[in-house]
């Protein structure tokens, strides 16, 4: 065993020798280029060791013709268990420049069994669920799943903004198994692997303080971070530029249906140059099985300490301006009222009541009743009523009911009846209606009646025998049949919500399945569907005071958690720039689509809740954060789109290469639920008897 990992065992006070070795030498260093990957490596070992007050110091040198690299590491314990803090120094020494170089931090794990990666945002133990689904269009390292599409402006359609490649720039299947992505595309800065050693169930991580590759080839060229299936094992590692993934060397994924070419990533030295970075090595026992990556998230938001939310926009005011923009979509005419899903300067004629999912037309009563006196809402008891009556007219067939009223058709849509908005929608109302219920001046006659047809209806399709949900997007039936169980009085509602939760229990805990499937438009691991199950689980938990459902809960709230971004990503001149924009507290929303969202806002209030029964500080902080983060790039308007791209990826516009997406902002898809999901989450936390008008 290498000297440099005998001390970084002894520093983390395990053995680990059997599955942990540098790889090969303590320091690599490659000096040239080729099919998209570094070439020309040369592995020092080190030479001299030495300890300075809490540091130990292992040093190496390697002579090139033109000059002497200085290599330097300096190790110590950090404040977290199993983890050590690395810096490591890198020293030109040479009087000329040296080209194409990739500096790296890698550590090789030989022993492991049964090894699966978690790279936060991006794969999730390899995106099992997503592969099975379309495996070009997400992440995909150990599996030997088709390469991805590659943009190519020769195939677009005009006005086509959801581009897709056509199969003569698709290439075939490879046997590489490589996935390394910018750490601007990290929620949380570290890679993962969970694994077997020994009978022992491990997780290994490799966190990394982020920062652009100095003297980079390209503009805005970042650290990469990722994981390497090799032939002698599974390498964690950090590069200073070179990116991979689904069987290709020099790929990013930047657009929602295909990925960018994105080649010589190396770096070059002028003479007399110190590069430096930050690294922290993490080793854990996991007692159970897809439990591995919760050890290195927390210890991330340790590392990081993203809690403060100074300087951000009053949640007050923001507030205000989510009711502005709720006014604003207020909608009256012949046999209907309600709230309009998109503004009427939308790019598209969109002339909707969407109930649930990214309309949220239904969303507005429960907060409206409960912030009604503190915001001077207008007419609120009357559009309440008017507006609940109306969704009341939403017609069922054996599947439930429409979610989608046409001002121009007038008339509910038959075909937009899926069971995910259902459930979100009958959520917001049994809130609403539990709330109305106390107030004599609503009529509350007509929602009882339609929402315990819906629970009914649902309860009786999740308890027949031949009941099996594609995705974890019935999740989101848990929480209203567990609350319907309370306000109807219905055992039915109650047995529903519970073989549902067992269901998804079963499948997920482990992450064989990881969450997914909670979004519409991108069917792979998703947030949404984690907030499912943590909502789900959370409510049952509330409403039964069963454990196994707090416990559920905390393992789905770990993997939302995941995505939210815990560091301010330095962003070059763009929309965000322009606005001081900082990312921390932010959500990235799949493994899919890479942007950011505001639907960290929406969880905020499960995680708090957690905070509560577990007496965790940190969970209270983190939902704090993300709420406050999220009243950024509001306009006078109350709106907000839901899409800045802090990193290398863009959705909703074309563009022919990747200069100018990073830092840009997608303001235009500005429908309800941005503000929506604002209101209900004050309206939650005030129920909660938590002081947040100050915030």
């Amino acid at each position: 065993m290498p000297n440099s990992i005998r001390l970084l065992a002894l520093l983390l006070g395990v053995n680990l020798a059997p599955f942990l070795h540098a790889s090969p030498g303590h320091w690599r260093i490659a000096t040239d280029w080729a099919d998209g990957w570094p070439t020309a490596w040369h592995n020092v070992e080190a030479t001299g060791e030495s300890t300075v007050g809490e540091w130990r110091i292992v040093t190496g040198r390697l002579t090139l013709p033109t000059g002497t690299w200085e290599l330097r590491d300096a190790y110590r314990p950090a404040s977290e268990p199993g983890t050590t803090e690395i810096r490591r120094r890198w020293h030109w020494t040479g009087e000329e420049q040296l080209d194409r170089v990739t500096l790296s931090f890698v550590l090789e794990l030989p022993g492991l069994r049964d090894a699966r990666p978690f790279l936060p945002g991006i794969s999730y133990y390899d995106n099992p669920a997503g592969q099975k689904v379309d495996a070009t269009r997400i992440p995909v390292i150990v599996a030997d799943a088709p390469a991805p599409p590659l943009f190519a402006e020769d195939h677009r359609e005009p006005g086509d903004t959801y581009f897709e490649p056509s199969e003569e720039v698709t290439p075939p299947v490879s046997k590489l198994h490589r996935g390394f992505y910018e750490e601007h595309r990290y929620p949380l800065p570290f890679a993962a692997i969970e694994g077997v050693n020994e009978d022992t169930r491990h997780t290994f991580a490799l966190h990394t303080v982020p920062s652009p590759a100095r003297y980079g080839k390209r503009e805005d060229q970042w650290w990469s971070l990722g994981v390497d299936y090799t032939d002698n094992g599974i390498e964690i590692a950090a590069y200073s530029g070179p990116v991979a993934s689904n069987g290709r060397n020099a790929i990013i994924k930047g657009h929602q249906r295909a990925w960018h070419l994105y080649d010589e990533t190396w770096i070059t030295v002028p003479p007399d140059t110190i590069i430096e970075k930050t690294f922290f090595v993490q080793t854990s026992k996991t007692p159970q099985r897809g439990h591995g990556f919760s050890a290195p998230l927390w210890t991330s938001l340790a590392l990081t300490d993203p809690y403060n939310p100074d300087g951000f926009p009053p949640l007050r005011e923001a507030i205000r301006k989510k009711l502005a923009d709720t006014e604003s979509r207020w909608r009256e005419g012949p046999g209907y009222a309600g709230i309009k899903s998109f503004p009427e300067d939308h790019r598209a004629i969109r002339n909707w009541i969407d109930l649930a999912w990214a309309g949220q037309s239904e969303a507005y009563a429960y907060p409206y009743l409960r912030l009604a006196d503190r915001f001077e809402i207008v007419e609120p008891i009357d559009r309440i009523q008017r507006g609940y009556d109306f969704i009341t007219t939403s017609p069922f067939t054996d599947v439930g009911f429409s979610i989608r009223y046409d001002f121009d058709q007038g008339e509910w849509q038959d075909d937009r009846r899926n069971f995910l908005s259902q459930s979100q929608a009958m959520n917001n109302m049994l809130d609403a209606l539990r709330l109305a219920r106390a107030d004599d001046r609503l009529d509350t006659g007509k929602w009882e009646t339609f929402l315990q047809q819906a629970s009914d209806l649902h309860a009786e399709r999740i308890l027949a025998r031949d009941w099996h949900p594609v995705s974890t997007n019935e999740g989101f039936m848990i929480a209203p049949l567990a609350k319907a169980s309370q306000q109807f009085d219905r055992a039915r509602h109650l047995q529903a919500a519970i073989k549902a939760a067992d269901h998804y229990m079963a499948r997920h805990l482990s992450m064989d399945e990881p969450y997914w499937g909670g979004t519409l438009d991108a069917r792979c691991e998703d947030k949404e569907g984690a907030w499912a199950a943590l909502q789900g689980f959370l409510t049952l938990y509330d409403v039964t005071g069963d454990e196994r459902y707090l416990h559920a809960a905390i393992h789905a709230g770990d993997v939302v958690i995941s995505y939210v971004y815990v560091w301010d990503v330095p962003l070059p001149p763009g929309r965000l720039t322009d606005h001081n924009f900082r990312t921390r507290g932010w959500t990235t929303v799949s493994a899919q689509n890479m942007h950011l969202d505001v639907y960290g806002v929406l969880c905020a209030p499960a995680l708090w809740r957690l905070g509560d029964i577990t007496g965790k500080a940190e969970y209270h902080q983190l939902a704090r954060l993300m709420i406050v983060a999220c009243c950024q790039m509001i306009d006078p308007f109350g709106r907000q789109g839901e899409q800045m791209h802090q990193t290398n990826y863009a959705q909703h516009y074309d563009y022919t290469d990747l200069a100018g997406v990073r830092g840009d902002y997608v303001e235009s898809w500005d429908i309800y639920w941005i503000s929506a999901h604002f209101l209900v989450a004050a309206a939650q936390l005030d129920e909660m008897g938590v002081d947040w008008i100050d915030w």
